[in-house]
Parts: C-alpha cells; structure tokens; sequence
C-alpha cells in the first residue's frame, strides 16, 4: 500500500451480486481496483448484518487483491486472529466500539495485519488524533455506517481537511481513506480535500463500465 500521491480505489463487496461474487471481484480487479472493502456488520454496533468470515475466506482463494476489512462490530478484539487467517491484510475498527484501541492495535500488528480506525458522522475527528502514530489509515465515514445507497455527507470534506492538515503537520505516512455515498461527483472533492483512498460501492459495481468509473475517480 503506497504513500505517495498516488489515490487507491477500493470497490465496496457489500455493493456487489452477492449470486456472482467470484466474478464481480474479477471485474473489478480487472478494471484496476487497487483493493477490494470488505464491511463486516453484526446488526449490533450498526443496524444492519452483512458478511463475516466464511465469505472472506472463500473468495481469498479468488484473488490477490488487498482486502481491506472494516469491522463495524462491537468487540472485534475477539475476532482479530480469525480475520487474519480469513484472508484480511488489514482491519479498520470504530473509535466509538474501541474509545481504547492500543491493546488491539498490538494486536493486529503482531499478526501482520495494517491498522485502521475510522470515525462516524457524528464523531468529531480529532478523535483519531491521539493515534494516528499507530495506525496505517484514517477512515472518515461520510455517511451513517449501516446500510449502502446514503447520500454524502459534505461536513465530511472538512473533516478530511483537518486531518490531513494534522498528517502533514507530524509528517506521518497515513492513508485518509473516505467510505460512504461516493460517486463521480464528489470524489475529487474527497481527494482535494486530502483523501488518498477512495471507497466506493454502488458507483462502481452498479456501473456496466468500472474500468471508466475507477480511472476517473483515480484523477
């Protein structure tokens, strides 16, 4: 996962045909996917269950792409090793399931897994502050995390400014990865702002043409 200017898009799998998987990951992988988001959800910390491990581990063996996990679930100190051995090379956790999340950050790191942690809408983001010396990837949620198909929210922008200015200010090699409501119209408006990881379900998968879709989310 580089660090340079380059902006890496990850499909989001809760958007794809979940009856052709194996063949959605192998269009967008083709199309030039830099990762594939994979959004786990227990239907208690969101209210909404998606897919957990036995998927991650049966489309592994499909591909070679980075699968980028997002633990939108209330004790995932649990399941850190079964996700690892799933197939997950990096798991992004809630600060508002996690308000203390060194222990699992040692954690991942010991089984060789990159650190994510993400904030809500509502959460303001100099939450993540405090620990983005020990994390790979900032995620900004720009909608309620839950359900697919919700509108941008735009307060995210100046969320993903304030962060970036605080990267930068300690010179740290942090991804701001942005996820939720993400189209052509408000991608660039995400990377100006200083986003370097742009996640998107819908506006990819539900496209006949991903290869455009992502080369120009990518500009």
């Amino acid at each position: 996962m580089n660090h340079d200017n380059t902006v890496l898009i990850g499909p989001s799998l809760l958007a794809a045909d979940f009856s052709q998987l194996e063949n959605q990951i192998s269009l967008v992988e083709k199309a030039g996917a830099d990762l594939i988001h994979l959004d786990v959800m227990d239907g208690i910390f969101v209210p909404n269950i998606s897919f957990g491990i036995p998927v991650i581990e049966s489309i592994r063996q499909k591909t070679d792409l980075f699968f980028d996990t997002h633990l939108m679930i209330t004790n995932p100190l649990r399941y850190i090793e079964a996700f690892k051995k799933a197939g997950a090379d990096s798991l992004t956790i809630h600060i508002e399931a996690c308000p203390e999340p060194q222990s699992l950050f040692s954690e991942m790191r010991q089984l060789g897994l990159k650190v994510g942690l993400a904030v809500n809408p509502q959460t303001p983001v100099d939450k993540l502050f405090p620990f983005l010396e020990q994390i790979d990837v900032a995620l900004v949620m720009s909608v309620e995390p839950g359900f697919g198909g919700q509108i941008f929210q735009t307060d995210s922008i100046s969320k993903i400014i304030k962060l970036r200015s605080e990267i930068e200010i300690r010179q740290l090699p942090v991804h701001i990865q942005v996820d939720g409501g993400i189209n052509l119209t408000n991608s660039s408006s995400c990377i100006e702002a200083g986003a370097t990881q742009i996640v998107a379900g819908s506006a990819i998968f539900g496209n006949p043409n991903p290869n455009q879709i992502i080369n120009k989310m990518r500009k």
